[in-house]
């Protein structure tokens, strides 16, 4: 038997595989995760890559029929239809990722001039004698600013207070961290100068730790936010921290305990430790960001929804009790307005390069989902809609998180139901993008109406539970039953309709049409598994050509870590936030109107 050396990239997966095999059976066998939702007949044409290198089988009338013609000239295959006939190097789309895999291809990696705010010196100290009597602090300040030219004025009292035992461990000689006119660590020469940028989201964080000196990520992690025992959304839990003083401190204490456990967790990953952390970023919503600092949050969750502070703020870690190094800063973006927050600035400015001079829509879909209508005047108006915990797979019967065995991809037919489950695992749920694939394939299948309501007799899997109607999803041969309910229904109804809400009053506040849009970016963790067909045929996204949409990732991670590097990038922060028209969405004329059209599972309706 033919073997034939595959790669697949840019997963970075090779290895060698039998010649009568197919791609997708090379796939699984080197551990890409390719969604395949049909089991390898053909179907669900979701399993799509590109022909780098090396030859492969004829394309076949079922592929003929599944991909254009530009895209057969481009070299996309579907694996389960093609078979290699030499060695083949193999390039997968972001949106031919399961769950696992999609994780490591975080999307976007933007280059950056490193122009950090932190200045590293290496230096030898004179050792004190009878004949220099020079005090430790003073020793070190003088050295710092003769061999570099700097100013620096003042070392911090934390680093003050180990100074001196430091200093005569490691022979005088030290690398030190300079900030402004203030030595705020020291460390052995040739240490890697580390920083943390994170982003802190209502329902995850995502925390990277960074090398100050090359930009370069050394280790990444998520977790979910403590804060959700207090309150699923936001507003609830800013309810939550109005009722008492303890309340507030608690939802803060959770986050910090959280954030402190993330960077030991990854500087576990390098052998480091956190008090080599000597600066972070930390963006967010404009409520994570007053829960994070312990601001009074009843004005922000009243109308008219103002910010106690909105500029931004380089704040002592050890004032946010951050263990991080012992005089490290931590640094805030500005915000925007309301709920419209500094993670969206972030993301803003991590896609810059993709939104300048054209019409473009910004999304960063979540729990709160912010969007901004940048024109190609590069003129910004933005908003926040609360599309609420249901993309979490919250508030739904069989709701689970993006874990293993939850069902992320849904197939209908008349007949039959294809899914895909994370890691090919037994099915114990469905998380958000699941959720949302079933409602829009259940529409498609005309099993649910355009009111979102679930027709009997219009499916096999369809039966009455109780007081509600549902389908049954999954469970066949004694597994575990999941089924969509009505209930789950009207909740994406929900959460749909207040992002597509949001999407019609900022086109009619540009006075953009759909048909002048030349982009629609979609940020966020969720985001990045959005079936975007899917979310058209219900209303969610504006009807424009697959190839206008950019699905990015975690783009408010990276402006953060973009952020971290260079001063250049805070400070065009602040300008853009300068910039931004910012519109409160309950207050738009006729919203309860335009929200109650869009619950409908049509197409995008263009507001006059």
């Amino acid at each position: 038997m033919d073997y034939y050396q595959i790669e697949f990239e840019p997963v970075g997966r090779r290895g060698a595989c039998r010649a009568d095999e197919s791609l997708l059976d090379a796939a699984r066998q080197l551990g890409v995760d390719l969604i395949n939702l049909c089991g390898g007949v053909g179907v669900c044409q979701r399993c799509k890559v590109q022909v780098l290198a090396g030859r492969v089988s004829e394309a076949g009338l079922a592929e003929r029929e599944a991909l254009s013609q530009s895209e057969l000239e481009d070299g996309y295959r579907l694996t389960c239809m093609t078979f290699p006939l030499e060695d083949c190097k193999l390039g997968v789309p972001p949106d031919s990722l399961s769950t696992p895999l999609r994780t490591q291809v975080e999307g976007l990696e933007i280059g950056v001039s490193i122009a950090p705010s932190l200045r590293n010196v290496d230096i030898q100290l004179d050792p004190p004698s009878l004949s220099f009597s020079q005090a430790d602090a003073e020793n070190l300040l003088l050295h710092i600013n003769q061999s570099q030219g700097l100013d620096a004025q003042v070392v911090d009292i934390d680093l003050l207070r180990d100074l001196s035992e430091k200093l005569r461990d490691w022979d005088w000689r030290c690398t030190a961290h300079v900030q402004g006119r203030e030595v705020i660590a020291i460390s052995r020469p040739g240490s890697k100068p580390l920083g943390l940028a994170v982003d802190l989201g209502s329902t995850k964080i995502a925390g990277y730790l960074v090398d100050l000196d090359s930009g370069k990520t050394l280790a990444a992690q998520g977790l979910m936010n403590p804060q959700i025992n207090y309150g699923e959304d936001i507003v609830s839990r800013l309810t939550y921290a109005m009722k008492s003083p303890s309340g507030r401190e608690k939802v803060t204490e959770v986050v910090v305990e959280a954030l402190n456990q993330l960077a030991e967790d990854l500087c576990a990953e390098i052998g480091a430790a956190t008090e080599e952390i000597l600066e972070a970023v930390v963006v967010g919503n404009t409520a994570m960001h007053h829960l994070l600092l312990g601001l009074p949050v009843r004005q922000l969750a009243l109308a008219p929804f103002v910010a106690a502070s909105s500029g931004d703020l380089d704040l002592k870690a050890r004032d946010l009790s951050l263990d991080l190094a012992p005089g490290a800063y931590v640094h805030l973006p500005p915000n925007i307005a309301g709920y419209v927050g500094s993670d969206h600035v972030a993301m803003l400015m991590a896609t810059a390069a993709e939104w300048s001079h054209q019409h473009v829509l910004a999304l960063d879909v979540g729990t709160n989902t912010e969007i901004s209508l940048i024109t190609a005047e590069d003129e910004i108006t933005s908003l926040s809609c609360a599309s609420g915990p249901a993309f979490e797979g919250y508030h739904i019967h069989d709701g689970t998180r993006a874990t293993r065995g939850a069902i992320e991809r849904v197939l209908i037919t008349s007949e039959k139901v294809y899914y895909q489950t994370i890691e090919g695992a037994p099915a114990s749920g469905i998380c958000g993008s699941g959720i949302l694939d079933a409602v829009a394939q259940l529409h498609l299948a005309d099993v649910l109406n355009d009111n979102g309501r679930i027709e009997m007799g219009s499916h096999p899997r369809v039966r009455q539970d109780g007081d509600q109607p549902v389908f049954l999803l999954a469970g066949e041969e004694g597994r575990k039953e999941i089924t969509v309910t009505q209930h789950d229904v009207r909740e994406i109804q929900l959460a749909k309709a207040a992002i597509q809400t949001g999407i019609q009053v900022l086109m009619a506040e540009s006075g953009i049409s759909v048909q002048e849009i030349d982009r629609v970016i979609i940020a966020g963790a969720f985001g990045s598994y959005i079936d975007v067909p899917n979310a058209v045929a219900i209303g969610m996204f504006p009807p424009l050509p697959p190839e206008r949409f950019q699905q990015v990732g975690n783009a408010a991670g990276m402006g953060a870590k973009l952020a971290l590097v260079s001063n250049k990038v805070r400070t065009e922060a602040q300008a853009l936030c300068s910039r931004v028209n910012y519109v409160e969405l309950a207050k738009y004329p006729d919203f309860s109107k335009v929200f109650a059209r869009s619950c409908q599972l049509r197409p995008y309706v263009q507001l006059v």
